[in-house]
Order: structure tokens, then C-alpha cells, then sequence
């Protein structure tokens, strides 16, 4: 023992001295067990007293001085810190090596505790979302990009740069623009145009484009008198930036990334940047057809145009929903265009309606939860260093814990961002709307909830790993990962051979096999059964069928049957060597000691009520207290549970019990058996309702009801045996006395004397087995003593068996 006052003391982490770095070691931490140690407790009591009989160092007696002002202290931040650990206690943080009991509760406990922070991020991720985004992305897609013009063309078929225009000057502003009912009434007078009579356009739409100069690759020498001009593929580095055309106005001129606060685009070809030549639609529509016809005239579009972006965004106040979209037409070095979109539906305005405020509680909530799990992680990393990396769980942990924060943060910035760009458009309505940046990290923002979700779900396995049907999965990849390593370095050798082949066999024919990411795809769905073999047949007609057929065999006959053939040797081993493993403490041995438990308690219960029933029904009208407690007194109950009993009832405290109070304990004993008796009854179909045996028929455990039914009978045997004893002691010296023939002492330790009472009429102490009735004769005498060591060796033993088995 140490006191707070003594140095070597340290209320942090005292316990744990002597159990050297490995203190923590677990049955659910990967690992060699630390070394056995002492452990070695701190009090927080004051300074020890001196041992009786010797002074102190420096003088005689002295009083103990009282705790001072620092012991205080430390008592106090000695009790915060084990309140801490209480609170943060975690199978890595608790040292429950030899207690598998403990550790089953423990891991329940965090399993219960991480099930309320699951339903959090669930309401969390869901309640960003909603089931009308994709109805409005659909019909924005239908009106925007399948809506034809008078000559056919829809956005989807745009094939030239003609085409582009007749969509622009078609569809685009009649999708834009929305003037009259479906009767061709005029709608009332407003400035602002909504789209499908719902959905509020967002400031006014913005063409942009991106050009590259003319000498931005070289002619062969031999075509430089027949081609003049040379456009290469876009990059950003041959990007046009100088003005031209009418050189009168913002189409004409090139602005910066920087200057438009734009950002970058992946498109279907390659990437673009935020910058360019852009020109703003003015509502109405006219206006807009206006300038659309000057930018056709004007060659807007010419050579070395390699992309054209329509940007606008819509709100419905309906839904609360925002939609961002974003049109492309690419225009490749070989000719022709290629239309690509981006729709996003996105919800940017949050606290609206009551479900919003109760997301709100729920954002709450998920901050304690990143706190507390923040603080439990910086715990185990103390605790383990670097060791606590060796865990996949603990990694799992971390990114949970850092993706969480992330979203927290974005969650911030998104509310500003919102709150400024409809500041800015409010003021100046006139004003191209830029949602697009907001919306793509918006979406960004809803791929890592996503992403964190699925790791929080995959999390679970971490808390039910306790139980060894669910740990199958987990020892067999661990047991198979060398194997499966080893196998996916063939595997792959032989797959990216045969994407490179069809590459180089199929790309310039079939779209599937055009780059060689979409070939490493397409075999994957080729594993899978969805290939297109006629184009593949078409593109080459030797060499095609060879490619299929012999990646067909090699890759899905031989490689992938023998990967499967890996994992399910692993899996036979694991299932037969768990099988042959001693069962451990398993969540439902918890349930089942609960069970027998309270049963026990209350068989208990309703057999003290029997008792005490029965010495009511032994009692004469007026019922003596102290007849009322020799009599149960005999059946094994305690001298204060028969007082209580008895002086419950004695209202007049004359400690006999007339009719109408023995009436009264007689009907509170009924009412107490029968509701114990329904509870027994209750439990024990609760029990065959829950557990079968391997034949399917209902079970209860007879052997180890057995065993805790014993256990509870023989410690009500216990109570009486100390009486027992001593009258067996008591009978043994009267029959040494008598062997003597001299005085004994009696069981109340005064001394009788033969010679003043007939041996043969003193009463002797009651034998409960009955089984000596005189001493008369040394012969009777010695087996009478023989048979008395006899039963004591036996009651001994008794007591001996009832401690082990408790």
C-alpha cells in the first residue's frame, strides 16, 4: 500500500507500476501477454499511522498530521482521473487479461455505446438528403439535354459546331426562359424566370470557352503550303489568351482562373481550366437571342475552340433544393463536338423545416460523440504508443475519427460560403450565380459521408469480435493473406498482359478497350459474364477469338477458381480449429447467468416464504416469538431476516402474534408466493423461448441448474452447521468424561458433576442424525466417539466443497 503524500505514489497510473509497459495487455489487443507483476494499489487515505510499539524517527508518539492543502489536491485530481477512466474505459484501456467475464461486459458496453452514435450518423447522413433530388434531376435532364430543336437537334446529339448553335438558340432559351402557360397566356411581369413554373433561375446563365493558339503543334513539312493552321489538343499550357474578334466586350477577352473564380473542369477528353472567354444571358429572352446571334456571326467559335461550358443554377423553394448544372460540349483536335453534363442536386439551405431542427440536436450530438471518441483514442495511443497502429481496428478508428472532424469543418465552411454568395446575389441579381464551386464540394462533402458511413457499419465487426461465429471471417483472411498476396502477383501478371494485348489489339475500334483503364474495366466485366463479343470479333478477326478464349480459360477457369479454392482451404482450418477450441464466455453465458441467477434468487425467496408459512401454521393462536423463531431458526434462516419478519407483523409489540396478525403475515406470505411463482414461471419460458439444443428442441441446462441450485442449498446448510458442530464437539467431551469417570464441562461451559446427577438421566445435546441414543459400555463409547470424528471430518468437508464451489 501507498498514500497520496508518499512520492513513489502517482494517482494516474500507480496501479499499474509493477505491471511494467505492457500493462494494458488484452484479450482483444494482438499481442504477447506482459509478464505476471505485483500490483501494487494507491490509497488515497492520509499518512499511514505509526505500527503500535514503535516510535517514529525524531521522537516519541506523534499525532498523524492532517492532510494539507496539496494532499487534497491530489486527492481530488486523483478521484477526476479514476472517474475518467471510468468513463473512457475500453477494452485497450482496462487490464482485463485474465478476466474474460469483464471483458465480454466491457465490449458490450462500448458496443451499445457506438450503436447510439451509428443512429446519429445515420439521421446525420440521411437527413442531408432527399427523395425528391433525383425526380428533380431528371426532369431538369429531360428539359435541358433531350428537349429538341426545330431541326432535331438535342443537346445529347450535338455532333458540330452548327449543331451547338441550333441547340443554343433553340432549346437552350426556350428551356431557359419561361414566359406563357401552357394555354399561351402570358405569365404576370416579373423579372425572374422559372423554369417549369417552380424552379427560380439564380442570377443569368454564362457561356464560357477555351481555345488554344494556332501554333501550338507543328506541320509536317511536306502539307505547310496546303495547311496553314495548327490547333493541337487542349492543355493549359498552349492555351489562347490574347484578345480577338470585335475585341469589344467580355466574349472577346480572355480572363483568368483567378479573375473569374472559377475552377477546373474534368471532362470527357481531358481537363480544363477555370478561366477563358465567357459571355452572361441577360434575361429576357429576347435579349438573350440577341446576343447569342452576335456571338454566331461573329465567329465566336472557330478552330481552335476545344470546349464550351453552360453554366447555370436553379432553386426550388418547394423541396429546399438546389440544382447546379453545368453543359459541355468538347470540341477534339480530330473535329466534330462531344456533349458531356453535370447536373448536381445539392441541399445548400439547411434549418428550414422542423426536421431540420432536429438534425440540429442530432449535429449536436454527433460533436459529444467526436469529443468523447477523440479523447478515447488519445488514451489508448498514450497507453500503447506505437503499438497501437498494429491494429486494423484502431486504424478504422482513426479514419472515423478524421473524417468525422472533416466533415464538421466542411459542414462550417459551407454554411459561410452559402450565406455569402446569397448576400452577393440579393444585392445584384443581375449577376452570374456561382454555385458550381459550392456544389462540387458539396458533392464531395456527401461522397465522404458516404465513405465514413460504410466504415462506421464495417466498425462493428470491432465489438462483436468477442464471439467466435463472428470471427470466422476475419481469422480466415488473417490466416489466407500470405497466400492470397502471393496468388494476386500472378494473378495480375497475367490480367494486365491481357489488358495490354486487348489494348493495343481492340483500342482503335471498340470504345470498351479505347483507353487502357476502360480495357482493366471491361475484364473485370468480362469475369463477370457481360462482354460484348461481336465487337470484338469485328475488330480482328484472328486475333479477337484467341484473346477471348484463352482469357476466358487462364483467368476465370484456372486463376479465379483457385483464389476461391485458397479462401475456402483457410476457411475449412478455421471452422475445425474453433470448433476444437474450449468455449469461451460468449454474450449469451452473460444472458444465461442472468437468467439462473434471478431464478435462483427467486426460488430462494419463495422458499423462505414456505418457511416461514409453515411456522405459521405450527404456531398455536398466540403465536410466541420466540417459538416462531425456533422454528426457522432450525430451517436454516438468519436471527435478523426472523426478527424483521416477526416484528413486521407484532403491531401491538407484545412479540406474540394473535389470529388476526398471524391472518395478516398469512396473506401477505400468499401473495408474495404466488407472484414469485408467476415470476419463475415467466423467466423459465423466456428461457425455453430463447435457447434450443443442436436437435431443435427446447433446453434448460438440468446439470448446471443443478449446480446453482446446490450452491444455494448448501449456504443455507452452512448457516447451521457452525451449532452443529459444537454440540458434536459437546457430545465427544461426554463421552471422554463419562469414559473418565469424571466431571465434564457442559455445552455452557460450567461443570457437571457426576456424582451429583444419574449419568444415565443428564441430558446430552441433541444428535440431529440419531445416530447414538446412550453410552453404555466402553464399546459403545469408542464407536460412538469414532462415528462422532467421523461426521466432523464429513462436515468439514462440506464447508470445504461449498467454498470451492462458490
Amino acid at each position: 500500500m501507498c498514500s497520496v503524500g508518499n512520492s513513489s505514489c502517482n494517482p494516474e497510473g500507480q496501479e499499474l507500476q509493477g505491471l511494467g509497459p505492457r500493462a494494458w495487455d488484452n484479450p482483444a489487443y494482438s499481442g504477447p501477454p506482459s509478464p505476471p507483476a505485483t500490483l501494487k494499489i494507491c490509497t488515497i487515505s492520509g499518512p499511514l499511522p505509526s505500527q503500535p510499539g514503535k516510535k517514529p524517527k525524531g521522537g516519541p508518539f506523534k499525532r498523524a498530521p492532517q492532510a494539507s492543502g496539496m494532499d487534497c489536491c491530489r486527492h481530488m485530481c486523483f478521484h477526476i482521473c479514476r472517474g475518467i477512466r471510468g468513463l473512457w474505459g475500453t477494452t485497450l484501456t482496462e487490464n482485463m487479461a485474465e478476466n474474460r467475464e469483464l471483458y465480454v461486459k466491457t465490449t458490450l458496453r462500448e458496443l451499445l455505446v457506438y450503436v447510439v452514435f451509428l443512429v446519429d450518423i445515420c439521421l446525420l447522413t440521411y437527413g442531408m438528403t432527399s427523395s425528391s433530388a433525383y425526380y428533380y434531376t431528371k426532369v431538369m435532364s429531360e428539359l435541358f439535354l433531350e428537349t429538341p430543336s426545330a431541326t432535331g437537334v438535342s443537346f445529347q446529339t450535338i455532333s458540330s459546331m452548327k449543331d451547338f448553335w441550333s441547340f443554343a438558340q433553340g432549346p437552350l432559351l426556350d428551356s431557359l426562359y419561361w414566359n406563357k402557360w401552357y394555354n399561351n397566356q402570358s405569365l404576370s411581369e416579373s423579372t425572374h424566370s422559372f423554369i417549369y413554373y417552380e424552379n427560380l433561375l439564380l442570377g443569368v446563365p454564362r457561356l464560357r470557352q477555351l481555345k488554344v493558339r494556332n501554333d501550338s503543334c507543328a506541320v509536317h513539312e511536306d502539307f505547310r503550303e496546303d495547311i496553314l493552321g495548327c490547333y493541337d489538343v487542349y492543355s493549359p499550357d498552349k492555351e489562347e489568351r490574347l484578345p480577338f474578334g470585335p475585341l469589344n466586350g467580355t466574349a472577346w477577352t480572355y480572363h483568368s482562373e483567378d479573375e473569374l473564380g472559377g475552377s477546373s473542369h474534368w471532362g470527357q477528353l481531358t481537363s480544363y481550366s477555370g478561366g477563358g472567354y465567357y459571355m452572361d444571358l441577360p434575361g429576357p429572352r429576347e435579349v438573350s437571342a440577341n446576343i447569342l446571334r452576335g456571338l454566331k456571326d461573329g465567329l465566336w467559335l472557330d478552330r481552335g475552340t476545344r470546349v464550351v461550358f453552360i453554366d447555370f443554377s436553379v432553386y426550388n423553394a418547394n423541396i429546399n433544393l438546389f440544382c447546379v448544372l453545368r453543359l459541355v460540349v468538347e470540341f477534339p483536335a480530330t473535329g466534330g463536338a462531344v456533349p458531356s453534363w453535370q447536373i448536381r442536386t445539392v441541399k445548400l439551405i439547411r434549418y428550414v423545416s422542423s426536421w431540420d431542427f432536429f438534425i440540429v440536436g442530432c449535429e449536436i450530438l454527433f460533436c459529444v460523440f467526436i469529443f468523447y471518441y477523440v479523447v478515447e483514442e488519445a488514451l489508448e495511443l498514450k497507453i500503447h504508443k506505437l503499438r497501437y497502429l498494429s491494429s486494423v481496428w484502431n486504424i478504422l478508428d482513426m479514419v472515423v475519427i478524421l473524417l468525422s472532424i472533416m466533415a464538421v469543418g466542411f459542414h462550417v465552411f459551407r454554411t459561410l460560403e452559402v450565406n455569402r454568395l446569397m448576400g452577393h446575389l440579393l444585392q445584384r441579381p443581375s449577376d452570374y450565380a456561382d454555385f458550381e464551386f459550392l456544389a462540387f464540394w458539396q458533392t464531395q462533402y456527401n461522397n465522404m459521408n458516404a465513405v465514413n458511413l460504410f466504415f462506421a457499419w464495417i466498425k462493428i465487426f470491432k465489438y462483436i469480435s468477442f464471439n467466435k461465429t463472428m470471427t470466422q471471417l476475419s481469422s480466415t483472411l488473417a490466416r489466407c493473406a500470405k497466400d492470397i498476396l502471393g496468388f494476386a502477383v500472378m494473378f495480375f501478371i497475367v490480367f494486365f498482359a491481357y489488358a495490354q494485348l486487348g489494348f493495343l489489339l481492340f483500342g482503335t475500334q471498340v470504345e470498351n478497350f479505347s483507353t487502357f483503364v476502360k480495357c482493366i474495366f471491361t475484364q473485370f466485366r468480362i469475369i463477370l459474364g457481360d462482354f460484348d463479343y461481336n465487337a470484338i470479333d469485328k475488330a480482328n478477326r484472328v486475333l479477337g477469338p484467341a484473346y477471348f478464349v484463352t482469357y476466358v480459360f487462364f483467368v476465370f477457369f484456372v486463376l479465379l477458381n483457385m483464389f476461391l479454392a485458397i479462401i475456402n482451404d483457410t476457411y475449412s482450418e478455421v471452422k475445425e480449429e474453433l470448433a476444437g477450441h474450449k468455449d469461451e464466455l460468449q454474450l449469451s453465458d452473460l444472458l444465461k447467468q442472468g437468467y439462473k441467477k434471478t431464478l435462483l434468487r427467486l426460488r430462494l425467496k419463495k422458499e423462505r416464504v414456505s418457511d416461514v408459512q409453515r411456522a405459521l401454521r405450527a404456531g398455536e393462536p398466540g403465536l410466541q416469538f420466540q417459538e416462531f423463531t425456533n422454528t426457522l431458526r432450525e430451517l436454516g434462516h438468519a436471527e435478523h431476516e426472523i426478527t424483521s419478519a416477526f416484528t413486521r407483523f407484532d403491531r401491538d409489540g407484545n412479540r406474540v402474534l394473535d389470529e388476526e396478525e398471524q391472518e395478516k403475515m398469512h396473506q401477505d406470505l400468499e401473495e408474495k408466493r404466488v407472484a414469485l411463482s408467476t415470476e419463475i414461471q415467466t423467466l423459465g419460458q423466456s428461457l425455453r423461448g430463447s435457447q434450443k439444443d443442436e436437435r431443435g428442441s427446447l433446453w434448460v441446462s438440468g446439470e448446471e441448474f443443478l449446480r446453482y441450485g446446490l450452491k444455494n442449498r448448501v449456504l443455507q446448510i452452512e448457516n447451521v452447521l457452525g451449532s452443529i458442530m459444537s454440540q458434536v464437539d459437546a457430545a465427544g467431551l461426554k463421552v471422554k468424561a463419562q469414559e473418565r469417570k469424571e466431571p465434564y464441562p457442559s455445552p455452557s461451559g460450567t461443570v457437571s458433576n457426576p456424582s451429583s446427577q444419574h449419568p444415565e438421566n443428564a441430558p446430552l445435546s441433541p444428535a440431529p442424525w440419531g445416530f447414538w441414543e446412550s453410552a453404555q459400555g466402553r464399546d459403545e463409547e469408542g464407536e460412538v466417539e469414532k462415528r462422532l470424528w467421523g461426521c466432523q471430518k464429513r462436515l468439514t468437508a462440506i464447508i470445504t466443497n461449498n467454498r470451492i464451489l462458490q
